[in-house]
């Protein structure tokens, strides 16, 4: 195939946010008003996720460089799956940091988590208590979009959304996550209702510090936003939310990709044989099921620690706090 990838997948990081986007296909065109701000600078989250250099080069497999393209290009959810530990979160924020796209919108799932999470919340009983004193306060003090929500409004660039650990959720989730992806847009009920009064109200926004105005109780995308959904494939998907998605698997990393990942975070200043103890963590996980990529990172840090003071000897007892670290991500049966 001729290149048609606008992103490469080689850990680069972007100077300024890209300025090329390929056009959507005609029943992804979305027509949101107005041009939501965005933070520039994601107070290091990136770095912590995926290391701080900018001159790493991170080889994925072509298959995940072509699926990422691909949702981009058709403007669908990537569903990302994998065992545990795996990098599958980390994805969401090489490609925001490659294409310049801001910090990602992280959305972390759990069994208690409703669509209204990822969307918006309103707090009735706060605005309640600031009306004691009879004065009305602005509703929009009120109403806090979500992850999903910010990423919905309508800007010339997306945002990169994170839906972390999806199978997690409640069964009912997927499905009404539905509409949303469908249609690129959502009503906040109490702004509608409210429009009569105030047609366009300001909000707060998942991204600190920053706001954003609504009108008539509508959110609208413009562009449709980058969505990285991970599972660990605790349970499957109803084939209704499959349809609109694309899907990736995310095998185990090798021993260069590994590699990669402690230069990434340690930057050259790890104090031991790294290829050694990536060559034990892998023998490790090989005997008890899989283990995860951060438990490595975690070894090569105390090793580290302890060969800068000069404590570090590899004998029976680092070899046993070796197998307390690499503990299995699974009881045994």
């Amino acid at each position: 195939m001729s290149d048609w990838r606008i992103y490469r997948g080689d850990g680069t990081v972007a100077s300024t946010p890209i300025s090329d986007l390929p056009p959507p296909p005609p029943w992804r065109t979305f027509t949101g008003e107005g041009n939501a701000s965005r933070p520039d600078d994601d107070g290091g989250e990136g770095n912590r996720r995926v290391g701080g250099m900018e001159h790493l080069r991170r080889v994925p497999q072509p298959e995940e460089v072509h699926l990422v393209n691909a949702s981009i290009q058709l403007r669908r959810p990537l569903l990302v799956t994998g065992d545990p530990g795996t990098g599958k979160s980390s994805l969401a924020y090489l490609i925001a940091r490659e294409l310049g796209l801001g910090p990602v919108l992280r959305w972390p799932v759990s069994s208690r988590t409703t669509l209204n999470n990822g969307l918006y919340l309103y707090d009735a009983i706060a605005r309640v208590q600031a009306s004691a004193d009879g004065t009305e306060p602005d509703i929009g003090d009120f109403i806090h979009l979500g992850p999903l929500g910010t990423a919905l409004l309508a800007a010339d660039l997306p945002r990169v959304v994170l839906i972390d650990e999806l199978d997690k959720g409640d069964i009912d989730l997927p499905n009404d996550l539905l509409n949303t992806f469908e249609e690129g847009e959502f009503e906040i009920d109490e702004l509608v209702r409210y429009s009569k009064r105030q047609s366009a109200v300001e909000v707060l926004t998942h991204d600190r510090g920053h706001t954003a105005t609504v009108h008539n109780g509508l959110v609208r995308c413009r562009e449709f936003p980058v969505i990285v959904i991970t599972s660990n494939g605790e349970r499957e998907f109803p084939p209704a939310f499959l349809r609109r998605c694309l899907r990736l698997r995310v095998d185990r990393p090798n021993p260069q990709q590994l590699s990669a990942m402690v230069t990434a975070q340690f930057r050259g200043r790890e104090r031991t044989d790294t290829g050694r103890l990536i060559a034990e963590f892998l023998e490790r996980s090989s005997e008890v099921g899989g283990l995860a990529a951060d438990q490595l990172l975690n070894a090569v840090h105390l090793a580290t620690r302890l060969a800068t003071s000069g404590a570090y000897i590899p004998d029976e007892e680092w070899k046993e706090l070796l197998t307390a670290i690499w503990h299995p991500l699974a009881e045994p049966r």
